[in-house]
């Protein structure tokens, strides 16, 4: 099995640097990490400074950020460098030292050797001034509440591809072709996890949790509901509608409506109640 992380970065270069000391104390290391770096040049500078072996692909962007599309093209130079097993890092995650051993040795088990492994993640919180204790992660560890999380070494089938999340997860290079990987329509945040879920689903790719493969999520200040992203979730929402035929995000839009950022139409369509601001 040849082992690829793929990390999409734009800015965060803190975030970046953490992950890269965490993989590189790592009780497996990957046999490549593509870094994605979006509109991003000082990407190559960071990795550089870390004495990283990781392979930098640049891709211009624009506004809004092409998530989907970075992903899918460092899925494919991974694979075109040989990985046969990919696994996704969001550049806010720290992998735990054993994220990447239980992420092989779950695809390594004939009953899960085509699923689409997903690893709990806890969301730290801010750090000290001297930042996160890499080596000490460990004892950190308090999974989201939202989302299952075994036992060490025990891998959970599911059916509820609701939870799924892009954050980490690890995915054979076999199901990724079957799955197609990222829907590029999607452009900023939100919807492209959901709609990546719900493809395999729709192809028959089985959905596991893996635990002990713990990811450790970097504090950084957010809205909740994420009313910056509100123009993507909106555009993204309605891509989602038009290949699914259900609404995605209920949770955010519900919330926008409160905050009377939105209405909804009787068929459910979310519409500004402002005009942009782009």
């Amino acid at each position: 099995m040849t082992i690829a992380v793929v990390t999409v970065v734009h800015g965060r270069h803190e975030h970046l640097r953490n992950q890269l000391r965490g993989l590189a104390i790592s009780a497996r290391t990957p046999d490549m990490h593509i870094v994605v770096a979006l509109d991003d040049r000082a990407v190559g500078t960071v990795v550089a400074a870390q004495r990283s072996s990781a392979t930098v692909l640049h891709l211009g962007a624009g506004r809004p950020l092409p998530l989907a599309r970075a992903r899918n093209a460092g899925a494919t130079a991974a694979l075109r460098a040989g990985a046969t097993l990919l696994i996704f890092l969001d550049v806010d995650c720290i992998p735990g030292r054993n994220l990447v051993d239980r992420y092989v040795g779950a695809a390594g088990k004939s009953e899960h050797a085509n699923a689409l492994l997903c690893g709990p993640v806890t969301y730290l919180d801010e750090p000290t001034a001297g930042g996160y204790d890499i080596t000490q992660l460990e004892s950190a560890i308090r999974p989201h509440p939202d989302r299952p999380a075994p036992p060490d070494s025990r891998i959970v089938p599911t059916s509820d591809y609701d939870l799924f999340w892009s954050l980490s997860f690890a995915v054979p290079a076999q199901t990724w072709d079957a799955i197609g990987g990222f829907c590029e329509q999607y452009l900023g945040y939100g919807g492209e996890d959901t709609d990546f879920a719900r493809c395999a689903r729709s192809c028959g790719t089985p959905m596991r949790w893996v635990g002990g493969a713990h990811a450790f999520h970097q504090h950084h200040p957010v809205h909740d509901p994420p009313i910056e992203h509100l123009d993507d979730i909106l555009r993204n929402a309605g891509t989602f509608h038009r290949r699914w035929g259900s609404w995605p995000m209920n949770g955010w839009l519900t919330a926008f409506e409160t905050l009377g950022l939105i209405r909804r139409e009787p068929d459910g369509t979310p519409i500004r109640t402002l005009p942009s601001m782009r």
